[in-house]
């Protein structure tokens, strides 16, 4: 008897699978620590001891969603991720919408992780901030060099992901023991006082919603599943350890800088981290630190470009975006996926010129968390749907932790607020006419669910 799973067969890829475990590892770490933890406590410095909490609930949904991921990708280890697991278990329609969620999520996330890019760049330079359109310039220029480092190749991009991954860690770890010094060097007297009567759930789901931004990516290693050397084994166990990995970094590294540096002067600042160590070890130091966050927002705006061009060339491979999109080059990098998400973040940026780099930093992740959050929600289901209609073995674990994982999904998508919200969803139903149109035929050389099995050369 055919089943559902033969029924809509997934392309061979046959560009060389370049990514091992330390890459796919890096690449998950990478994506997630980015500009996230970077500029976060600036975002979080309103609410105090709410932060806390809201980074623990946090850490707990990620780890869910990150055994979620795992376990899908363990059985259908497929280029795509979200998009293939949301097809297996709901069919192409609903694929295709998560697949335009999760695609739009990259593009306008990795706006956000380049614009704190730049931000801590102009703790170094000044004249960042103050000459109109500098960073704007900077932003795109970063945005394009590393377009063109990843239609070079995914070896090439993996081996700049774990270059930077290992520069981005030193800061945090020189952030954690300073926070550490000056806790015990004034046994706590720093740290903002702990009041019950402050912690309220409203703080709490808010906080939630802007530090799921930073571990947004725990997805990271099912993307480019036909690139990833044993994908059985090496995806789920690179996207378990870097989220444990990366959740603990990140609830000592903001957690500390948010108690232990003032509100007002935090909140306005558009290099946190760096000035959390300028105040206690000097402007030097600061500054070196901002480098460092640089170098990291750059790294993980490296890995994220990778999966914003892998994303619609997996759709389209599947027959459900434009089949010019579906080409490679002679190495394997999908050059005109990569070229189109590239536009649209730059038409997103030039739209939101006009605002700050830490108030464009906040709505950009708002809206991109919002879009990934759809993405989450699907594949909590469709772990629960692929076991209740016995496509993969059913377990109680898994399936507790699926539930879990969409009851935090919708907990954060409230915590998000109503604008977000409806922008993301705004997004959502632009992409319905190009789903009819595909299948119509409109766009695409193959009917959709035939996977091209040759290899289509630009």
């Amino acid at each position: 008897m055919t089943t559902a799973r033969q029924k809509v067969p997934i392309p061979r890829i046959t560009a060389p699978r370049a990514l091992g475990f330390w890459m796919c590892t890096a690449l998950v770490v990478g994506n997630m620590i980015g500009s996230g933890v970077f500029m976060l406590p600036a975002s979080l410095a309103p609410y105090g001891w709410n932060a806390v909490f809201g980074w623990l609930l946090t850490i707990g949904g990620a780890l869910c969603l990150a055994v979620v991921f795992a376990g899908l990708a363990r059985e259908f280890p497929k280029a795509g991720g979200p998009y293939a697991y949301t097809q297996e278990a709901f069919g192409p329609l609903v694929g295709f919408m998560v697949a335009w969620s999760y695609w739009i999520s990259l593009w306008v996330g990795n706006a956000a992780i380049a614009t704190g890019a730049v931000s801590y760049l102009s703790a170094i330079f000044p004249a960042i901030a103050r000459v109109p359109g500098m960073h704007l310039l900077i932003t795109l220029g970063a945005v394009w060099l590393l377009v063109g480092v990843n239609i070079a190749g995914a070896r090439l991009a993996g081996g700049v992901q774990v270059a930077t991954t290992v520069l981005k860690l030193l800061p945090l770890v020189a952030v954690a023991g300073l926070a550490f010094w000056v806790i015990g060097r004034d046994h706590g007297a720093s740290l903002t006082p702990f009041r019950a009567s402050d912690i309220h759930p409203g703080g709490i789901t808010a906080a939630g919603a802007l530090t799921l931004w930073a571990l947004l990516g725990l997805e990271s290693a099912t993307v480019p599943a036909g690139k990833v050397v044993d994908p059985v084994r090496t995806i789920p166990r690179a996207t378990l350890v870097g989220t444990v990995f990366t959740g603990v970094i990140y609830l000592l590294v903001c957690s500390a800088v948010v108690l232990l540096t003032p509100a007002d002067a935090l909140k306005v600042s558009n290099a946190p981290l760096a000035d959390f160590v300028s105040l206690h070890w000097g402007g030097g130091a600061g500054k070196v630190l901002a480098l460092f966050a640089a170098i990291s927002a750059f790294g993980a705006l490296n890995g994220w470009v990778l999966l914003q061009g892998e994303m619609p060339y997996a759709m389209a491979r599947g027959g459900v975006f434009p089949a010019f999109l579906a080409k490679e080059s002679a190495n394997g990098a999908p050059v005109r996926a990569h070229l189109l998400s590239a536009g649209f973040l730059t038409v997103l940026v030039l739209m939101n010129y006009a605002k700050s780099m830490a108030d464009l930093f906040t709505f950009i992740a708002l809206v991109a968390t919002t879009a990934s959050l759809f993405a989450y929600l699907a594949c909590a289901l469709a772990a629960l749907k692929l076991q209740a209609t016995r496509r993969i073995a059913p377990t109680t674990a898994l399936t507790v932790i699926a539930i879990l994982a969409g009851l935090y999904s919708v907990w954060t998508l409230v915590g998000a607020g109503g604008q977000a919200v409806l922008l993301g969803l705004g997004l959502l139903v632009v992409g319905a006419p190009f789903y009819w149109l595909t299948r119509g035929g409109s766009f695409t050389s193959n009917p959709p669910g035939e996977g091209r099995e040759r290899r289509i050369k630009s």
